[in-house]
């Protein structure tokens, strides 16, 4: 990680987890062949509504990290990720979290996921305690 994310101790500053975690979970939609821009351009717009962090240990400045992402629930208009923040050298857990999403549409009112979307985040076991 950067200097710049890190705050005087030389600990990775705590908002910097969820700004971790937008990029995991846009990369796990991606690889599974949704974007955030395609989903938008189609009408649908995914909000956060709830985060959860639940730190365990610091990161600091130039550990390399590893954030791994998955779906943990998925409803027709919601859906849940999860998240382990890990130092990828020793593969210690240093924070869990979760985000939940509900899609929106252009006129910034409930819909449904679509269908095609759906398919593609099948939710999966936890892989660490949360």
């Amino acid at each position: 990680m950067n200097y710049s994310e890190t705050d005087q101790m030389g600990f990775v500053y705590h908002a910097n987890y969820l700004v971790w975690m937008d990029m995991a979970r846009t990369e796990h939609l991606r690889e599974r062949g949704a974007t955030y821009k395609a989903l938008e351009q189609q009408g649908t717009f995914l909000t956060v509504t709830d985060v959860r962090i639940r730190y365990r240990l610091a990161a600091r400045y130039d550990d390399m990290i590893r954030v791994r992402c998955w779906v943990r629930d998925l409803a027709s208009r919601r859906v849940i990720f999860g998240y382990a923040i890990e130092r990828a050298a020793t593969d210690e857990l240093l924070a869990t979290g979760e985000t939940s999403l509900i899609a929106l549409n252009h006129g910034h009112t409930l819909s449904r996921i679509p269908e095609h979307v759906r398919e593609l985040l099948e939710p999966t076991a936890d892989p660490v305690r949360l």
